[in-house]
């Protein structure tokens, strides 16, 4: 295993990740944070979910995930599922769970009320994909590029009735924000 995974692991084991209040109403979910050993070091695995009516995350860079099944399905096991629906990479294959992080719940009004838990998982440097009608794009980005002060901008996210000032890293073409950016600075935090 690459030393950093190594480091990522031992820390993530060596706490607690927070739980979100639970008040009601509330659904579950979870996304897998993937890593893998690339020629600049780590990278993670994001995708582009696709633009599509009524979902309040379209367009958006995330991280593969989703809702947990009414059927008592763990949120680990949903963080696989949904893996393997949204971009068809088998983590119970060719993944390694490393721990989990700090759970989040959006209190934005024209999100749904959803708590959503990350997990790390270390892949194999060579994954295929095979991307579902929610995904436009998948891509890697090493994370010295994400964690890079430089790329830390602030942008304005429009909603209806709604403008907000947000924490965002632009990358290129790409900007990540909410909670795909709060997840990635709680990485940083853990793996520093």
């Amino acid at each position: 295993m690459h030393p950093d995974l190594t480091r990522i692991t031992a820390a993530l084991a060596a706490r607690t990740p927070a739980p979100a209040p639970r008040d009601e109403p509330f659904h579950e979910a979870a996304v897998a944070l993937m890593l893998r050993a690339g020629e600049d070091g780590l990278e993670a695995l994001f995708i582009r979910r696709a633009v599509r009516e009524g979902d309040p995350w379209s367009g958006q860079i995330a991280l593969p995930g989703g809702r947990r099944d009414n059927n008592g399905e763990t949120l680990d096991r949903t963080a696989v599922r949904e893996t393997m629906e949204e971009i068809g990479v088998d983590l119970d294959a060719s993944g390694t769970l490393l721990g989990e992080l700090d759970e989040l719940r959006p209190r934005t009004p024209v999100l749904p009320p959803i708590i959503v838990r990350p997990y790390v998982f270390a892949v194999g440097e060579h994954a295929s994909f095979t991307l579902s009608d929610e995904v436009a794009d998948v891509f890697w980005i090493p994370l010295r590029d994400v964690f890079d002060p430089e790329r830390v901008r602030e942008i304005t996210i429009r909603l209806p009735g709604i403008h907000m000032k947000r924490p965002a890293i632009g990358l290129g073409e790409h900007v990540i924000w909410g909670m795909t950016e709060h997840i990635l600075r709680t990485l940083e935090g853990v793996w520093r």
